[in-house]
């Protein structure tokens, strides 16, 4: 029997002494600085109670664990055990105080800690080291010991118990370290906690320790704890005293210390290859380890998605971030690239990436436009811009692409020529890709359905599937483009002409000569409910829309049995009001027409013309936009088989693309990749919405722990742009309506706005439409007048305020308020 080994012992492992000393062990005999000492072996221990085991384990069953610390004290420890402790204590020097730490065989171990569970002994000296082995044997089966054990599945007749006995180190200060943030999981953070004297205090949580974050090998982050109490030593042990009060508040570690102990902790790690959980002390300066256990409670690692780190540029959640208004799976990003890739080919600067996923989140690169715009003379015409991404903050200075004039003239020019002949020659079959669209999607979810292996369901998807992605797609940059500048300058021209409230109604109509689809599910449901369509052509028609539209791994809306009944409950009392909107908003236009006439009688003709290709550009916009929706339906179906094929269901949806298709061809190493993609997707989507602009580099994770974040604007630079006291963004469509506010996160909240109450909301898109007609007033955070709740507001002649910024930050639930839609003001009323 081995009952004494030295702390560097190869023999020393887990078996023998203990996850807290085979830990010691190790990293003794890697050179890491550790106190010196020796183990008491599991041997000593099973020797020592060998003649009372069964009794230990009969009051441990019986819910007596009380009983069990007599049973030790009643029993001495044999002449042989006890000389050879006392000789190993006598080879650290005369009369060392030490620290004696209970080693559990159970403990350390992953998953599990077993941290605190038993009993330390500190400063013990002499003769009461041999009872305070005794007493750590005994704490083995302390009733918080036993209770954890039961929990974790532990059987107790397994367990055994090393001491580690080490010289105690006269610690001016101390505390753990974490290689990894153990709150946010981040692998390249080392978190320190600080405290005077002892480790106790620290580990016993008598204190709020310092905290300081070391990353790429410079202090990034420091707070200083309030230090009211400390562990010392004294003649009989230790206790607690107060911190002097000069140093209660004084930082414990200077940056260069804090530097140095994590190096420390990384050369752990890397000797572990895992992040670890290291009890410290220093004395004179000089760093000690007197623990180091896995990090048990970690969450996964996690990749970062984030591309605001690839410059000092100007991202907008506007525009199609308003289609895509949640965290988008990894799956879903990579269709999502295709998307763009084809349907915004022309707003490309070659070198500069247009679109970025922020913490999961889609923007747009609006620093990339706004230097295309400055490099063509546009500067004047920034107005358009805006209409298109929405306003920016007065005083945000935007950050340009470091490049020249003609070096972005260069770039840009080819890019330009290619678009305008693509657009001329993929217009030219936009109408029938747009009257044969819902039967190709039928043809293709069909196909995929009936796909009987993963490799077919692969060709399949390469075959039919991105090629009809890609042609969407295409089709939806050639209805926007056709009309050239008739979207943006056709507004402002009426504006001019005849003032804001008649230019927003003689634009209406759009729903006139043929459907919008965005209003399409509220128009549905209304001819659902008077019989003149099916639940199945309704179905079919409008299923594709929702809230979540471009997010494969949701559910689209004609997959749930109980969406048609719920959508008719909805509207039941507001559906014949939806058309009286309508009728309301045709006689302001055809009067609006009528003053147009009088004022301008030599353009009249011209200007309907002009008007009747702005709602042929709107109607084929949005039409193929739906088209392109009813596409991302098909490649939803496709993950769907994927997943039922591979037998990994949603685990397809943290793959790429290319990845998927490579599982499907019998390649599952692409699966390693999951569980961090998984565990980015939920810590990402655990946060709140970003800001809707952020300039330069943005930490999602930090920025939401920040009390004082802003929901607006973030910018890395510092600069302070104030948030504004007033609510103030486009005219979206005039009028003006007094009432009751209800500030609503998501349409699933939608049976929480009453009819005349005004919808506060960050954005809107398709999958709110239902909520508009009980509406009497919009207001969002995001948009411009060509979003969504524009066009819709518009049309039905609800007043409108969107691209506010702030109306969510300023406007109350509950609060009275009055919408001007033709100055664009939201004021409260008291």
């Amino acid at each position: 029997m081995k009952a004494v080994l030295p702390l560097d012992d190869a023999a020393a492992d887990l078996a023998t002494v203990g996850g807290k000393g085979a830990s010691l062990a190790r990293l003794t005999r890697a050179g890491l600085p550790v106190p010196r000492g020796f183990h008491v072996t599991t041997d000593a221990y099973r020797s020592f109670v060998a003649g009372f085991r069964d009794e230990i384990l009969r009051a441990a069953a019986s819910g007596l664990p009380e009983r069990i610390p007599g049973l030790f004290a009643a029993h001495d420890l044999p002449a042989g055990l006890a000389a050879e402790i006392q000789a190993a204590y006598a080879a650290l020097g005369p009369d060392v105080p030490v620290a004696v730490r209970s080693s559990a065989t159970a403990e350390d171990l992953p998953g599990m800690s077993f941290a605190g569970q038993q009993d330390t002994y500190l400063n013990v000296r002499g003769d009461g080291l041999l009872d305070a082995v005794r007493r750590c044997w005994a704490s083995l089966w302390n009733a918080r010991a036993i209770a954890y054990r039961d929990r974790n599945g532990v059987p107790h007749d397994d367990v055994a118990l090393a001491v580690v006995v080490q010289e105690l180190v006269d610690a001016d200060a101390a505390g753990v370290m974490f290689t990894a943030d153990p709150v946010s999981g981040a692998r390249d953070r080392i978190v320190i906690n600080a405290s005077w004297g002892l480790g106790e205090s620290v580990v016993g949580g008598h204190v709020t320790p310092d905290t300081v974050v070391v990353s790429g090998g410079a202090v990034v982050e420091a707070r200083t704890g309030d230090k009211t109490v400390m562990t010392v030593r004294t003649a009989g042990g230790t206790e607690e005293r107060p911190v002097p009060a000069g140093l209660r508040g004084a930082p414990v570690l200077d940056d260069a210390q804090a530097v140095e102990l994590a190096r420390v902790g990384a050369r752990v790690q890397e000797l572990y290859g895992t992040p670890m959980d290291i009890e410290w002390t220093c004395r004179d300066g000089a760093f000690a380890l007197v623990q180091a256990r896995p990090v048990t409670a970690l969450e996964p690692p996690a990749e970062e998605w984030n591309d605001s780190l690839k410059g000092d540029h100007l991202w907008s959640a506007g525009n199609l971030g308003e289609a895509i208004p949640g965290v988008m799976t990894p799956l879903t990003w990579s269709f999502v690239r295709v998307f763009i890739g084809e349907a915004m080919s022309s707003s490309t600067l070659p070198g500069v990436d247009l679109v970025g996923n922020i913490g999961g989140r889609f923007y747009m690169n609006l620093s990339a436009v706004y230097t295309i715009a400055g490099a063509a003379g546009m500067r004047s015409r920034i107005g358009a811009i805006e209409q298109v991404f929405g306003k920016l903050p007065p005083g945000l200075d935007v950050p340009l692409v470091d490049l020249t004039r003609l070096q972005v003239i260069r770039r840009v020019t080819p890019v330009a020529v290619r678009m305008l002949r693509r657009v001329r020659r993929h217009a030219k079959g936009l109408h029938a890709f747009l009257a044969t669209a819902r039967q190709t999607f039928e043809d293709v979810r069909g196909h995929v359905a009936v796909a009987g292996s993963a490799p077919e369901l692969a060709e399949l998807c390469e075959r039919e599937l991105l090629p009809y992605l890609v042609t969407a797609s295409r089709m939806l940059e050639a209805a926007g483009r056709q009309g050239g500048s008739t979207l943006v300058l056709t507004r402002d021209r009426l504006r001019r002409l005849v003032g804001d409230i008649d230019a927003e109604a003689m634009l209406t109509g759009v729903n006139g000569d043929g459907e919008l689809a965005s209003l399409g599910p509220v128009m549905g449901l209304a001819r659902l409910s008077r019989g003149e369509i099916t639940r199945d052509e309704f179905a079919r028609a409008y299923g594709h829309r929702g809230p979540h539209e471009f997010e494969v791994s949701i559910p689209r809306p004609a997959e749930d049995p109980a969406w048609i009944d719920a959508q008719l409950a909805g509207l039941r009392d507001i559906t014949a009001g939806t058309e009286a909107l309508l009728e309301r908003q045709r006689r302001a236009r055809e009067e609006a027409w009528a003053r147009f006439a009088r004022r301008h009688p030599r353009k009249e003709a011209r200007m309907r013309a002009r008007v009747r290709r702005w709602n042929a550009v709107v109607r084929d916009r949005e039409q193929a936009r739906s088209e392109v929706v009813r596409a991302f339906w098909a490649l939803r179906a496709f993950a769907v088989r994927a997943g039922e094929l591979t037998s990994r269901g949603d685990d397809v949806f943290h793959l790429y693309v290319e990845e998927l298709l490579a599982l499907l061809r019998g390649d599952a190493g692409v699966l390693e990749k999951v569980p961090a993609r998984r565990a980015a997707y939920e810590r990402y989507a655990a946060l709140p919405p970003y800001p809707t602009l952020i300039v330069g580099r943005f930490d999602p994770v930090r920025w939401a722990a920040d009390p004082d974040r802003r929901p607006d604007l973030y910018d890395a630079r510092g600069s302070r742009v104030p948030v504004s006291d007033t609510v103030t963004g486009f005219p979206g469509a005039p009028g003006v309506v007094e009432g009751v506010a209800r500030v609503i996160s998501g349409p699933e909240e939608g049976e929480r706005l009453k009819p005349g109450e005004i919808l506060v909301t960050t954005l809107t898109n398709v999958g709110w439409t239902p909520l508009f007609p009980r509406a009497a007033a919009v207001v969002t955070d995001l948009g411009a007048p060509l979003s969504h709740a524009s066009i819709v507001a518009r049309e039905l002649g609800i007043p409108a305020v969107v691209g506010t910024g702030n109306a969510t930050m300023r406007v109350r639930d509950g609060d009275l308020i009055r919408v001007d839609g033709e100055r664009g003001t939201v004021e409260s009323l008291g």
